[in-house]
């Protein structure tokens, strides 16, 4: 069971579907134990008035606002009854301290917002006395509010802005936000004057209804082309392998002209009257030479590599076709994209309220410069931030390894069920379920090695940020080059992770097995798994590109339709993002069914010949793949073929699948 040290056989033999056991039920266990221990943190962060503290807001002194406090020692202003005043009031909301994420400002319970511009401290006196709302600290009596020495320090800021308190959240924010712009440094040096960015706003406002029908487009045309591409798929590559031989052929002439060029013409200076300048032109041309020679070399190996590996492609191609199919026999796959990201956001927002909590749980601290009073987590209690990071990393690849395995288990159930009358009425929700009694030990073991190289990336990651600047050039470079290298660790794992899944939900072995298997076969059939990789990963980033473009061209008919819309960027540059993002989400899932399929096509050749009572499993266009490579095979060497097996592919209902 364990990754080293295994007792199973060397030689694993196949069995899709036939056993079915709980695998790595330890590391369920630690999950389970994990998961209590967020769900601990969160019940903390409630019970330690976190909660209350965070809607309602304290002031500067420690008390709740909307509330009565008890006292806090040392604090003399602490301890205040301010059931009356429910709202936040900061002295200088615009004085933001960008690096820590935080308003420094003295804050202050008031009865309500200022909601009209108060220029002198005369008129905050007459607000004051009018409302009942006293904007300057407890301290200051309203009537010293003009004339009190301390009035610049604990009186706001003048003049005092207009402001509205926040739906849910008591806290006065100025009606113009203008001042926060510093936020959006970039964005407000690039619309650098107000108009600009009212327009741009206006813009976006005016035209929500055509984004959101756009995005719907985007949506439509992700899942038509999950069903279609695999008719467009051959297109597709041979226009590829097109451009790439001509753009190699094309680059490598156009190399050796200029360079017979060049040596042309500076022959010709030579011969006539030699200048200073002949050694530069002399320099350019052996330059042109060792890159024409260079070019030539890769275009002969590229072209190479093209002749032998043609089958490879065409093998990605069937793989295609064969994913789009089962996208039509299993049309719920198409709805994986939506489940995990309703999961990943009911996580993600439960994760950041549970953050926000513990941002004012703990006890009350008064700082030293300014006598602000903030609630911080001491001794042990501290860590449970960190804690609670490396639960939104692991439950957050948890969920992602989830839906590989759903995918897979499906999959894998269409692929190796020979008469497909016989599959589950919905596939993905047996899956779903022989995930939940069986594997999730296995998911949680794989999303927690991706855990293990994300921490300590993003850890650097965060250090090259709060650095920059300040390293010299050899530190620079050795963090981004250890960032780049567990981003690459990281792509690796993930990827054999997906065929492990894909293993385990063959042969239902545990993570550790089903690793080393699939990466044995893996191995055995690198050659293509390189080409799929390749080629199809950039049909897949084809695909995207399409989507993009035709929600972007429909777009900015929708956008010259409607006149009123004269700032077209930002409306147009949502789109495109988030069309890119929905054909990212479901696309990765078709890569996912094409992963999984080669690996139960590995898996099935590699075990069965099409022989009697080792019949192929394969889809018809497999096997038509595999006796064309055998023909291929057979007429390079006859002698190899002379014991006349005919292969025999899968049948539906007793007839051949087509």
């Amino acid at each position: 069971m364990g990754c080293c040290g295994s007792s199973e056989q060397k030689q694993r033999e196949w069995k899709p579907l036939e056993d079915r056991s709980c695998t790595d039920i330890p590391w369920l266990i630690i999950f389970a134990l994990f998961c209590i221990g967020m769900a601990c943190i969160a019940g903390f962060s409630i019970s330690t008035g976190a909660a209350s503290r965070l809607i309602s807001g304290y002031d500067s002194y420690g008390n709740t606002c909307g509330q009565k406090n008890s006292k806090i020692e040392g604090v003399e202003l602490s301890g205040r009854d301010q059931t009356d005043n429910k709202y936040v009031f900061f002295l200088d909301p615009c004085n933001i301290d960008i690096l820590n994420r935080k308003i420094k400002s003295m804050a202050l319970c008031v009865s309500r917002c200022p909601d009209i511009e108060l220029k002198t401290y005369t008129d905050v006196k007459k607000f004051a006395l009018q409302n009942g709302s006293e904007l300057c600290s407890y301290d200051i009596p309203v009537s010293k509010y003009p004339s009190h020495g301390e009035r610049s320090k604990k009186c706001p800021k003048l003049p005092v802005p207009p402001s509205n308190s926040l739906p849910v959240f008591h806290r006065c924010t100025p009606v113009d936000i203008s001042c926060y712009a510093q936020f959006a440094e970039a964005f407000v040096t690039f619309v650098s004057d107000n108009s600009m960015l009212h327009r741009v706003i206006a813009g976006v406002m005016a035209s929500k209804e055509i984004i959101m029908g756009l995005c719907v487009l985007a949506l439509v045309l992700s899942i038509i082309l999950m069903v279609v591409i695999r008719y467009i798929s051959v297109v597709l590559v041979w226009i590829l392998t097109a451009l790439v031989v001509l753009g190699s052929i094309g680059g490598t002439g156009v190399l050796w002209w200029l360079y017979v060029d060049h040596k042309t013409n500076l022959t010709d200076q030579t011969a006539t009257s030699p200048t200073p300048q002949q050694q530069v032109a002399t320099d350019n041309v052996q330059a042109l030479l060792v890159y024409a020679i260079f070019a030539t070399v890769f275009t002969v190996i590229l072209l190479l590599l093209l002749f032998f590996m043609r089958k490879r492609v065409a093998l990605t191609i069937t793989l295609f076709h064969v994913a789009g199919k089962v996208f039509t026999h299993l049309p719920l796959l198409a709805l994986q994209p939506f489940w995990t990201f309703l999961s990943l956001m009911l996580f993600w927002v439960s994760w950041l309220g549970v953050l926000l909590f513990l941002g004012t749980a703990g006890s009350p601290v008064q700082s030293e410069e300014a006598g602000l009073v903030e609630y911080r987590i001491s001794g042990p209690l501290q860590y449970m931030v960190w804690y609670h990071a490396v639960g939104l990393i692991w439950i957050s690849q948890f969920i992602l390894a989830c839906q590989q395995m759903t995918v897979a288990g499906a999959v894998v159930t269409y692929y190796f069920t020979r008469n497909k009358s016989e599959l589950p009425m919905t596939p993905i929700v047996s899956s779903m379920l022989c995930l939940t009694r069986y594997h999730l030990g296995t998911v949680a073991k794989g999303s927690f090695i991706i855990t293990l190289v994300e921490i300590p990336r993003l850890i650097l990651t965060y250090i090259h940020n709060q650095l920059k600047g300040k390293e010299n050039a050899c530190a620079r470079c050795m963090l981004k080059s250890c960032i780049c290298c567990l981003w690459c660790l990281k792509k690796c794992l993930m990827y054999l992770n997906q065929n492990a899944y894909t293993a385990t939900a063959i042969n239902s072995t545990s993570f550790c097995t089903s690793a080393r298997d699939a990466f044995v076969i893996l191995v055995e059939n690198a050659l293509r798994v390189a080409t799929i990789n390749t080629v199809g990963d950039f049909v897949l980033f084809l695909g995207k590109v399409l989507i993009v473009s035709c929600t972007a061209f429909v777009g900015v008919l929708s956008l010259n339709y409607q006149r009123d819309y004269t700032v077209w960027v930002l409306p147009l540059l949502i789109v495109c993002l988030f069309s890119w993002l929905v054909a990212h989400c479901f696309l990765s899932v078709f890569e996912i069914v094409v992963d999984v399929l080669f690996l139960c096509f590995a898996v099935d050749t590699k075990h069965n010949d099409g022989s009697p009572g080792r019949e192929f499993y394969m889809d018809k266009a497999l096997m038509e793949f595999v006796e064309n490579s055998k023909n291929m095979a057979g007429r390079d060497r006859p002698e190899a073929d002379g014991d006349g097996r005919e292969m025999k592919p899968m049948t539906h209902g007793g007839g051949t699948l087509a």
